[in-house]
């Protein structure tokens, strides 16, 4: 297995704590699919202790990225086209709800800078995944990640790291790329206008055409793998 460089604390939630390097790994295919996960390797390939290791596996059972069977142990669940359903779902329950509270809190400096990365997102184009994924976090970042429930914003946090790694995989078509700017620009709008109710509804279409130009992506290729 490949080793990671060492952490700092075992105990520690940051980004350097076995939960997230594993949860990270898995996300990003470096553990894929099925893959069986023995406590004694992963805590020498993350330089860790056993118990941090133990810890982890549970709470990324917890979030569905991790499944147990009786007699095999963990292994690693597929990032499947169920699995991205049930998080694009929850998605659109959590994020109006989030948006809402902003439009009703938001301030000038807030919507200055909502423009702002609009139009850097716009200047670049969708052809860098590297580069556009970090403007599009900076975005959804302004709106959702001042909310004042702690909860929900680790909550969405951990799905929103989940489902970019996936669609960064995929590339934009022109009808999602004019989708994506037309609905970011909606919602600067809405909170323009103080419109949360308008803003919820445009970001929960933003939400399900993600998940249908992923989804789709997924079925094409699980349908070319069959024929090949």
């Amino acid at each position: 297995m490949r080793v990671t460089t060492p952490i700092s604390n075992d105990g520690a939630d940051g980004p350097d704590s076995v939960y997230h390097l594993i949860r990270k790994d898995i996300v990003e295919g470096r553990l894929e699919a099925g893959t069986r996960l023995n406590v004694s390797e992963l805590a020498r390939r993350y330089s860790s202790s056993s118990n941090p290791v133990r810890e982890a596996l549970q709470q990324l059972r917890g979030e569905g990225f991790v499944i147990f069977t009786r007699n095999r142990g963990a292994r690693v669940r597929p990032i499947d086209e169920d699995f991205m359903r049930n998080m694009y779902e929850i998605t659109t329950l959590l994020e109006p709800y989030m948006l809402r509270w902003f439009v009703d809190n938001a301030t000038d400096r807030d919507l200055t800078r909502l423009e702002e990365i609009q139009s850097e997102i716009e200047a670049l184009g969708f052809d860098d995944p590297g580069a556009y994924g970090p403007l599009d976090d900076a975005f959804h970042a302004v709106l959702n990640a001042r909310h004042y429930n702690p909860v929900a914003v680790e909550i969405w946090l951990h799905r929103r790291e989940t489902l970019r790694a996936v669609s960064l995989k995929i590339p934009f078509s022109r009808a999602r790329r004019e989708a994506i700017i037309r609905q970011h620009r909606g919602i600067i709008d809405c909170v323009r206008r103080h419109d949360g109710d308008g803003a919820a509804s445009l970001i929960v279409e933003h939400i399900n055409g993600a998940a249908d130009h992923v989804m789709q992506n997924m079925r094409a290729a699980r349908a070319q793998s069959a024929t090949t």
